[in-house]
């Protein structure tokens, strides 16, 4: 019997590995970016609402070059946190104390049981020469800091994260999307 060639996503997907917080293709462009800190304008006065929007058009007007506005899910990990409730409850000798903890462990298993995600917000794009890279992620940054976010560079764990949203449609896995190099 003949040996099948299992048909994978990355025979088709021109990735061929992560590395220094770059996607790497076989073409030899690198897929980089940074990670957006959310922020909830929406409590801001109007002025100030207003003072970020016109921030980010300018901001986005500036943007010379090609890029993505990606929104990925990454799914919630609240074990340790939920194992240090879980101690404050065996500890806790006031009813009252362990009745409030209780409380805090059930919440905490309803965001496990409806599988809660963190939503992450990024810029990304492409190029060749690593140097571009990095000036192109200190010119987001430095635009992203003039509107009042946050942002960093994305790691090679949130390109990974990325990926495997696309690829598995936010589904969680087990094993990894791209193999490192």
């Amino acid at each position: 019997m003949a040996k099948q060639s299992a048909n994978s996503t990355e025979s088709w997907l021109p990735v061929r590995g992560i590395q220094n917080n770059m996607i790497i293709t076989y073409n030899n462009l690198k897929v980089s970016g940074v990670k957006i800190a959310p922020r909830n304008i929406f409590i801001l006065d109007y002025q100030s609402q207003d003072n970020v929007l016109i921030s980010l058009k300018n901001f986005y007007n500036m943007i010379d070059f090609e890029f993505w506005l990606v929104v990925a899910d990454r799914p919630v990990d609240i074990s340790v946190y939920m194992s240090q409730l879980q101690l404050q409850f065996n500890e806790a000798q006031s009813p009252a104390i362990r009745k409030l903890v209780m409380q805090d462990i059930n919440k905490c298993n309803e965001f496990i049981n409806n599988n809660v995600v963190d939503t992450e917000y990024y810029i990304l794009f492409k190029e060749k020469d690593p140097d571009m890279v990095q000036k192109k992620v200190r010119m987001l940054i430095n635009g992203l800091a003039s509107c009042g976010l946050n942002a960093s560079q994305a790691s090679n764990d949130d390109l990974r994260i990325i990926l495997d949203n696309f690829l598995n449609g936010g589904k969680t896995t087990e094993f990894r999307t791209v193999m490192p190099l």
